[in-house]
């Protein structure tokens, strides 16, 4: 009588899978997630094709680092641009008009490649297009799954999309690599094309939502109100700055691959698309733990063990003499960056209010684009050095100063206690 007198009322206890995949029955939130998963599939192919192109052109790393960075300084500079847009326009056609614009990027560096015409300029000028679309589509994205789902389920859905990325992660870099070898590049880059296109078509399918902040005299009175609100909610600023550390000093690491399965271990396309498919399974796995986690359990001290564990096992890799043994430390070391970086971005989306969303995602964006700016610096080093310093070095400093600001930082130690509030809120 007593278990039953306990249980009476209760709702029924969900499992893990069960919140993880709870958002997956909004079917307008499915359409969404289909069409993320189509865009960053494409995009994970991308990540093999295109720096294996300018590698062959230029047989350079320093190249890599200026593609890299020829896309990331204008998604840096626009982002607060493409946030404002998020909040003010229509979110669903401000985001088909970005991956639109991205299909034609594509096609013109194909219709090079096909030709004959293709030259390391013309991957320049086509990452710095990409640059531009990208601010506007990923903060409307992020925000848009805000609009679909409800609050108690939105950390799960977050979760859920970072998992649907990550897995094209894996799926993208396997598949081209494989691609290259087998119908080249032209053929891998037919495929990419056609995924962009198909995610363009699966968000033609979902339902128009109305603008938050249409009645805003100017884009910029939008923007300066989003950069007040970071001075309002210094905690939302202060897991911004904190999510930067590993993404500008170790992520990078992505960028330079080729250098690694060329001059390092000389495993040629096959091995570099193995590579990245590890880097990408790490963080599924990252991000479906992440997803299948309770909202009410602590994030600080987990995100503390996996910034570190990423930082260790990353210098391991980048140290590695051998390709299989790196194959594995690139896998472990991504689960860590996946449920540091899961958890950063959930946090923060769980305590802003859904007005400055889209600008604070486009915050986020910039973080996204430091992984690109520094592979620059990286390369450079990568060229004088070595692969294996450069890496290393850059993921051990990245370890030393994620714990420094641990230290220095009381409100980023009172991170729990303002998620659990903003949760019994909801």
């Amino acid at each position: 009588m007593s278990e039953s007198g306990s249980s009476k009322g209760a709702p029924p206890r969900e499992s893990g899978w069960g919140r993880a995949t709870a958002s997956l029955r909004n079917v307008q939130f499915r359409r969404v997630f289909v069409g993320n998963m189509a865009f960053f599939l494409a995009m994970g192919g991308q990540g093999i094709v295109r720096p294996w192109i300018a590698f062959q052109l230029t047989d350079q790393a320093f190249a890599l680092g200026i593609t890299a960075a020829a896309m990331a300084i204008p998604m840096f500079f626009l982002s607060p641009i493409g946030g404002a847009l998020a909040d003010r326009v229509e979110r669903r056609r401000l985001i088909v008009l970005a991956q639109s614009i991205a299909l034609v990027s594509e096609l013109t560096v194909f219709a090079l490649l096909v030709s004959g015409n293709l030259e390391f300029w013309h991957l320049v000028a086509a990452a710095a297009s990409l640059g531009c679309c990208f601010p506007l589509v990923m903060p409307a994205r992020s925000a848009i799954v805000a609009n679909l789902v409800e609050r108690k389920h939105l950390g799960a859905a977050m979760g859920l999309n970072m998992t649907g990325v990550n897995v094209t992660r894996v799926l993208g870099p396997a598949a081209a690599g494989y691609l290259i070898s087998v119908i080249g590049v032209e053929g891998a880059y037919v495929v990419n094309v056609s995924l962009y296109a198909a995610a363009i078509a699966a968000m033609l399918t979902v339902k128009k939502l109305p603008p938050l902040g249409a009645n805003l005299p100017t884009l910029t009175t939008h923007m300066i109100e989003g950069f007040q609100y970071l001075r309002k909610d210094r905690l939302v600023g202060i897991l911004l700055l904190f999510g930067l550390v590993p993404q500008f000093l170790a992520m990078p690491f992505q960028n330079i691959l080729p250098a690694f399965t060329e001059k390092v271990w000389e495993v040629g396309p096959a091995g570099f698309g193995m590579l990245n498919a590890a880097v990408g399974v790490g963080a599924v796995v990252g991000s479906v733990y992440v997803a299948g986690r309770s909202q009410e359990k602590r994030r600080l001290p987990m995100m503390m063990v996996a910034v570190m564990a990423f930082g260790a096992l990353l210098a391991a890799f980048a140290m590695s003499p051998y390709f299989w043994p790196a194959l594995v430390l690139a896998f472990l070391a991504n689960i860590g960056a996946s449920v540091f970086s899961t958890l950063n971005n959930v946090s923060i989306q769980l305590v802003i209010p859904d007005e400055v969303r889209g600008r604070v995602s486009s915050y986020m964006m910039m973080s996204v684009s430091l992984p690109l700016l520094g592979a620059l610096p990286i390369g450079w080093i990568a060229d004088q050095a070595g692969p294996p310093a450069a890496v290393a070095g850059a993921s051990l400093l990245a370890v030393v100063m994620a714990v420094g600001f641990y230290a220095s930082s009381a409100l980023l130690r009172g991170l729990d206690d303002r998620v659990r509030s903003e949760l019994r809120r909801s």
